[in-house]
C-alpha cells in the first residue's frame, strides 16, 4: 500500500532531487487538451528509476454540483520496463506536491522566524500550505481572506487560523495566494521588504494573483523559466509590458544548489505554475516508503 509522505518528508525529497541534479527545464510541457465541460490535463515525467503520468480534469462548474473542481489520476512507472507500480489519486497528490513546492521556495527565501502569513483562498490548497508553512517555519499566526466573510471565517476555524482582511499582507512575513483569482489580490506596495509571497493558485497566461508593483518589488523565483514563460499570466503580462525582464528570474534549483542568492533588502515573489517532475519525485518518494 502507498502512502504519501507529511509535508516535512515531501519537502525533503524535492529538496534532494534538486540537489542531485534533478532540471526541471527537461520537464515535458503540460498538455492541455479542452472538453465540452473545462479541460484536461497531462503531465508525464521521468526521473531516475522512475516515471510517471498525471491526467488532471479541470471542470469550472464542478463546485456548484457539489464536486471537485480538480480530480485526477497518477500512474507511476518503472522507468526501465515501464510496468505500472501503483496508481495514486491524482487529486490529493496534486495538493500535496504544490504546498510542499512553495514551503521548499519558503524555507529559502523567508527569514527563520518568519511567523506571521496570510493566505488567500479556502479551498484545498489553502489548507495544504497551511500544514505545509507549519511545518518548515514558526508559524503561529495565520489570517484568512477569503471570497465571503463567513466562508473565511469557517476555513479559519477549521484550521486554527483566523479571519483577515487584504490589509494584513503589510504586517507579514509570508503571503499565500492559492485561488482561482483572474485579478490582482493586493497591492504590492503595501509589502515589507522581508516579504516572501507565494502564488501558485493559476497556470494561464490570462489569469494573475499579483500586481504589476509585486513583480517590479520582487526578486521573482520560478521553477523552470519555459514553464513560467509560458503559462504564469502573473509573470507573462509584466513581460510583455516591459515591467519584468526575463533575465533576472531566478531557479528555485539554483537557490537550492546554492549557485544563486537572492537580496534579503527587497520582497521575494515564488511563481508556481507546478510541474510534472514534482508529481513524480512526491509519488516515487511514497512508493519507497510504501508497506
Amino acid at each position: 500500500m502507498i502512502r504519501l509522505p507529511d509535508e516535512r518528508s515531501a519537502v525533503a525529497a524535492l529538496r534532494t532531487a534538486l540537489r542531485d541534479g534533478l532540471d526541471p527545464e527537461d520537464d515535458w510541457a503540460r498538455s492541455r487538451v479542452p472538453m465540452t465541460h473545462g479541460e484536461l490535463l497531462l503531465m508525464p515525467a521521468e526521473w531516475g528509476g522512475y516515471a510517471g503520468m498525471k491526467v488532471a480534469s479541470v471542470a469550472p462548474d464542478n463546485p456548484a454540483r457539489g464536486l471537485p473542481r480538480i480530480q485526477g489520476t497518477y500512474l507511476l512507472l518503472d522507468a526501465e520496463t515501464l510496468s505500472t507500480l501503483a496508481v495514486l489519486d491524482g487529486a490529493e497528490l496534486t495538493t500535496l506536491r504544490t504546498a510542499a513546492v512553495s514551503a521548499l521556495a519558503v524555507d529559502v527565501l523567508a527569514r527563520p522566524a518568519a511567523s506571521r502569513v496570510v493566505v488567500f483562498g479556502t479551498g484545498p490548497q489553502a489548507r495544504a500550505h497551511i500544514a505545509a508553512l507549519r511545518a518548515i517555519r514558526p508559524v503561529d499566526d495565520v489570517a484568512v481572506v477569503g471570497r465571503t466573510p463567513q466562508r473565511a471565517l469557517a476555513f479559519a476555524s477549521s484550521t486554527g487560523a483566523r479571519a483577515g482582511a487584504v490589509d494584513d499582507v503589510a504586517d507579514v512575513d509570508v503571503v499565500v495566494c492559492a485561488t482561482t483569482a483572474r485579478e490582482p489580490l493586493f497591492d504590492g506596495a503595501l509589502l515589507a521588504p522581508h516579504a516572501t509571497v507565494v502564488a501558485v493558485g493559476s497556470h494561464e497566461p490570462g489569469a494573475r494573483e499579483v500586481d504589476d508593483t509585486t513583480v517590479r518589488r520582487a526578486t521573482v523565483v520560478v521553477e523552470a523559466r519555459s514553464a513560467a514563460l509560458r503559462e504564469a499570466g502573473d509573470l507573462t503580462q509584466p513581460l510583455a509590458a516591459g515591467l519584468l525582464d526575463a533575465d533576472t528570474l531566478v531557479d528555485l534549483a539554483g537557490l537550492i544548489r546554492g549557485v544563486v542568492a537572492v537580496d534579503d533588502d527587497r520582497p521575494r515573489l515564488f511563481k508556481s505554475v507546478g510541474m510534472a517532475w514534482e508529481d513524480l519525485v512526491i509519488a516515487a518518494s511514497g512508493w519507497e516508503r510504501r508497506s
